[in-house]
């Protein structure tokens, strides 16, 4: 069992930035591909990026050139930096692990385990 919990939401101004954390609960983290998605009021749940065990990254259209993924093995956690944030942007915000080592998740059903979410509100 993965345990992901996100932090570092809040409410920015538009053109700002925030960087979201996702810490992980399995000592064996530098082996998952680790994704991002977000949930609109109103809308499905979005794929905003992912980054595989070997550090390859994907992203939305809609963030590319915006957002950066990363992750830090040493402390478990994967990042979500996000800068010229738009109003269209705001969302729960939640990191997704899938159930197993060395997997290449393409859909939200292929993530097995998901945080709580954290917000992120964007004012214009």
């Amino acid at each position: 069992q993965v345990q992901l919990v996100e932090s570092g939401g809040g409410l920015v101004q538009a053109g700002g930035s925030l960087r979201l954390s996702c810490a992980a609960s399995v000592s064996t983290f530098s082996s998952y591909t680790m994704g991002w998605f977000r949930r609109a009021p109103g809308k499905d749940r979005e794929f905003v990026a992912r980054v595989t065990w070997f550090g390859s990254t994907v992203y939305a259209e809609s963030v590319k050139g915006r957002f950066t993924i990363s992750r830090d093995n040493a402390k478990n956690t994967v990042y979500l930096q996000m800068n010229s944030l738009k109003p269209e942007d705001t969302a729960v915000y939640y990191c997704a692990a899938p159930r197993e080592e060395q997997r290449l998740p393409v859909r939200p059903l292929d993530y097995d385990y998901w945080g709580q979410g954290t917000q992120v509100t964007v004012s214009s």
